[in-house]
C-alpha cells in the first residue's frame, strides 16, 4: 500500500492519520518517540505492509513482472494499488469524493508536520501542494511517480522500466486489487489490522 490506501484505511479503523502517513520515515519502537495514537498508527501502517505482501493476490501481481522489474514489483505496486483505489474512489468511499478526503487529511496531519522529521515535512510541502492524491487516478500520472523516485534512488532505477510491467498488465491488476482491497477495508473497519 501506498500513502493513499494507508490514510484512506487509517480513516476506517479510526487510527492516526499522521502515524499510518509517517510509519515509512521512523525507525525503531514508536512508542518511545511519540504520543500512543500516533505510535499505534505507525504499527498500523507496518502490519498492513506485511499483510499485503503476504496476499496472495500481491504474490500473483508480482509475477506479472519481468525479471528486469521484478526486484522493484513491490514499490511499483505500492503505487499501483494506489491508482486503483483513487481511479474507483467512489466506489469504496461514495459518500466523500478523493477531494474532500485529501482536504480532510490534510487539515488534520498539517498542524501536526512541526515535530516530523524533516524529509517528511519536505514530502508534506509537496505532496499536498500538487494535490498526490486527486491525480493519481491518472495512468500516466503513474509513469511520472516511478520516474522520479528512479532519478532520486539509482539503485532503484528499474522502476522507471516498470510503468510498461503496469500498463501491459493493467486489467490483471486491477481484477487482483478488487479482490483483495475490499478485504482489507473490512479488517480496518472491524480495527482488525
Amino acid at each position: 500500500m501506498n500513502f493513499l490506501a494507508h490514510l484512506h484505511l487509517a480513516r476506517l479503523a479510526d487510527s492516526s492519520l499522521l502515524g499510518n502517513l509517517m510509519a515509512d520515515f521512523i525507525r525503531g519502537n514508536p512508542h518511545q518517540h511519540w504520543s500512543t495514537p500516533v505510535a499505534d498508527g505507525i504499527l498500523m501502517h507496518r502490519r498492513l505492509d506485511v499483510m499485503t505482501d503476504a496476499l496472495p493476490e500481491v504474490r500473483r501481481a508480482r509475477q506479472l513482472f519481468r525479471p528486469e522489474t521484478y526486484r522493484v514489483a513491490p514499490i511499483t505496486l505500492d503505487v499501483i494499488w494506489d491508482h486503483f483505489l483513487a481511479r474507483h474512489w467512489l466506489k469504496f468511499t461514495p459518500d466523500l469524493t478523493l477531494t474532500q478526503f485529501s482536504a480532510a487529511a490534510e487539515r488534520e496531519i498539517m498542524p501536526q508536520l512541526a515535530a516530523t522529521p524533516e524529509p517528511f515535512q519536505q514530502l508534506n510541502a509537496v505532496m499536498w501542494r500538487e494535490r498526490w492524491f486527486e491525480h493519481y487516478a491518472e495512468p500516466a500520472r503513474l509513469e511520472r511517480v516511478l520516474h522520479g523516485m528512479a532519478s532520486r534512488r539509482p539503485r532503484l532505477a528499474a522502476l522507471r522500466d516498470s510503468y510498461q510491467d503496469f500498463t501491459e498488465n493493467y486489467d490483471q491488476l486491477e481484477a487482483l486489487f478488487f479482490i483483495f482491497y475490499p478485504r482489507l477495508m473490512a479488517l480496518a473497519t472491524a480495527r482488525t489490522l
